[in-house]
């Protein structure tokens, strides 16, 4: 599981024009499902997620977890992240789980943020357009 994390100001998720996830200050998560994980990998790549420490503290210094700084959660999914880029001019995604096991596992893991942290989602295989501001920048790939 690979999941993108971005500190964000805002970030919105749209379907056809209307907002279906929506935060401000927190993080925006892409999240990637490969065919070899499961709820367990789910639990551990959250666990790290929402225990980073990439928040400004009153020193300036990243000292700080999403839940320390008061900060939300928006989960998109993103396939894309799972894609083999090292040879060729085309992305192979052989490592992607199915869309069964993929939907099934963003799911999960966004129940198990909720159950955490104000969480907003996006739409499963929707096709959706992300809008952030994106704090610092400060972007993070974490793999599970």
């Amino acid at each position: 599981m690979i999941a993108l994390i971005q500190r964000v100001k805002h970030a919105s998720v749209s379907v056809e024009n209307q907002i279906v996830g929506e935060i401000k200050h927190g993080l925006l998560i892409l999240l990637g499902v490969e065919k070899a994980d499961d709820e367990t990998k789910a639990c551990r790549l959250l666990e790290k997620i929402l225990a980073y420490r990439i928040f400004s503290d009153d020193d300036g210094k990243m000292n700080l977890n999403v839940k320390q700084a008061n900060g939300s959660v928006l989960v998109v999914s993103q396939f894309t992240l799972t894609a083999d880029t090292r040879k060729g001019l085309r992305p192979s995604f052989s490592h992607g789980a199915s869309p069964q096991q993929a939907e099934q596992l963003y799911n999960y893991f966004s129940r198990q943020c909720r159950q955490q942290i104000n969480t907003e989602t996006g739409i499963f295989a929707a096709d959706m357009q992300v809008n952030l501001t994106n704090d610092g920048p400060v972007t993070f790939w974490l793999q599970s």
